[in-house]
């Protein structure tokens, strides 16, 4: 018996996700198909020594311009250090972690590398790597589909 696909669902040029595990909703995100791992906005990234050796990593996730920015430390105990090259062609080395990203209500395991995004339009940048693992297709004349489903969603389950 052959395994069926799931469907794909089309995604917009831009969309607002959510963070489960940082609890952080409502992020606006940009879609982009020229970027393999996605980027997380944050500031004070620096690896820490543990009393027993092993290393963490502490950052601050987004910044006081996000509504639910608090200022609290996140640290990680499981992260890389990998050369990416962004959209200038610039390498840079960049700290990646897994984390879960929420989109149509659906928790999606992911790699998001960490950097200083400020000068930014978008906090948070949705790679290809995420693209093809949650089958998504992007339409960039839509946006935030994400976002009108779960409304839509939520209204139809009170």
């Amino acid at each position: 018996m052959k395994k069926q696909r799931v469907p794909k669902r089309v995604v917009g040029r831009r969309e607002l996700v959510d963070f489960p595990q940082f609890d952080i909703q409502g992020v606006e995100a940009k879609v982009d198909t020229g970027a393999y791992t996605g980027a997380i906005h944050c500031s004070n990234i620096h690896v820490e020594q543990l009393p027993d050796g092993r290393q963490i990593l502490r950052v601050q996730l987004l910044d006081d311009s996000h509504p639910n920015f608090n200022g609290r430390a996140m640290y990680f105990a499981n992260f890389g250090l990998r050369d990416i090259k962004s959209s200038n062609g610039d390498v840079q080395e960049r700290y990646v972690i897994q984390t879960v990203i929420r989109l149509f209500n659906e928790d999606y395991v992911t790699e998001f590398s960490l950097s200083d995004r400020s000068d930014m339009r978008y906090p948070v940048l949705i790679g290809r790597l995420l693209l093809r693992r949650g089958r998504f297709v992007v339409d960039v004349a839509r946006r935030n589909l994400s976002a009108k489903f779960q409304h839509t969603a939520n209204q139809a389950h009170p």
